[in-house]
């Protein structure tokens, strides 16, 4: 497992595109555009509000205008960041054991949290928008969860081995 979390951690620096369609739109907050000032903001909020619903961008989380979602605290880049780096401190948390039980428990939360962001790229996979090859992708994904989940909890009951080999 602790393998498994260096290197998908590390892809998520190195190619975080992969995991920018499994980062739900209403989790990312809307920036304005660099160097936009606050009138052509104003505007080009107007102008989203006009679309109709899934016109946006699906890659890059363009929500249109409106009242932004409570959870919606960091871009699609942080988020995919944030997780790079939790899942960099669960491979070494499963490692120690003092924090093995925590960290087994945490990540078994975070990959159920996941699932979230794996049914709504299967949804919008399906969608008007959506592609054979995303369908392919996310079809496959989305159940991968299911024995990360259990892989983690079972984690949870992983006793030590003792200096003689065998199970503590």
């Amino acid at each position: 497992m602790a393998a498994l979390l260096l290197a998908s951690a590390s892809k998520h620096f190195r190619d975080p595109g992969f995991y920018r369609e499994v980062v739900p739109d209403y989790l990312c907050r809307r920036d304005a555009a660099p160097g936009a000032s606050q009138s052509n903001r104003d505007h080009s909020s107007r102008d989203q509000g006009n679309r109709s619903p899934g016109a946006g961008d699906q890659s890059n989380g363009d929500q249109g205008a409106g009242v932004q979602h409570p959870l919606a605290l960091l871009s699609r880049d942080e988020w995919i960041a944030v997780s790079g780096l939790l899942e960099l401190a669960a491979a070494v948390g499963i490692l120690l054991l003092p924090t093995r039980k925590l960290t087994a428990t945490a990540l078994t939360a975070m990959f159920t949290a996941f699932l979230a962001g794996h049914v709504d790229a299967l949804k919008r996979a399906y969608g008007p928008a959506g592609t054979s090859r995303r369908r392919k992708i996310h079809t496959v994904r989305l159940p991968l969860q299911a024995p990360l989940i259990l892989w983690a909890w079972s984690l949870r009951k992983s006793l030590p081995i003792n200096r003689r080999g065998g199970r503590a």
